[in-house]
């Protein structure tokens, strides 16, 4: 771990998991980048091989130079979340991942309508920007933070420059605790 610190954890941030866990994974992460892509089912399996141990933060960190659909998928992810709570946000997290190859804003107005959200209203955020300032702060902290590519993950909000493989994280995290 390098000496790169995340900003504390707040009632801002999407979490999921016990605020109390022993060991918090923040991920800085771009919903269109291929690596966070792969990196998204070895979250999953690290989150239920520590379970309650386990307390797992996501921040927006759209590169938007390279990845046109970044922002606005993370704005998408914001907006179902206001509309529906933690559990519609995670649900859009998910698929957004889920259905990475097409993240147009007619594609991201299917996955909220999935999600549980009103489309429409997620439409008319999207075009408005409703949640660009929100997905800024997020990228503002992990610029502060030293993030400058995706994903980046921070443990008990020290940087984890390690091989984020499924074992090589769980070993990290464990010793965290």
């Amino acid at each position: 771990m390098s000496g790169h610190l995340a900003p504390p954890v707040s009632d801002r941030d999407h979490a999921q998991g016990d605020a109390a866990a022993p060991v918090t994974l923040v991920e800085y992460g771009d919903y269109q980048c291929p690596h966070c892509g792969r990196a998204y089912p070895i979250i999953k399996r690290v989150q239920k091989r520590l379970g309650a141990r386990l307390r797992f933060i996501y921040r927006n960190f759209p590169l938007t130079e390279i990845h046109p659909d970044a922002l606005h998928a993370a704005e998408a992810a914001e907006a179902v979340g206001e509309q529906g709570g933690a559990t519609a946000f995670w649900h859009m997290h998910d698929l957004i991942f889920e259905h990475q190859q097409d993240l147009g804003d007619g594609a991201l107005g299917k996955l909220a309508t999935k999600a549980g959200a009103d489309a429409t209203r997620v439409l008319a955020d999207l075009s408005a920007g409703t949640f660009e300032e929100r997905v800024r702060e997020d990228f503002m902290s992990g610029v502060r933070s030293g993030v400058n590519g995706t994903p980046t993950f921070f443990i008990n909000g020290k940087r984890f420059d390690g091989s984020w493989d499924e074992d090589s994280l769980v070993a990290a995290l464990e010793a965290a605790t």
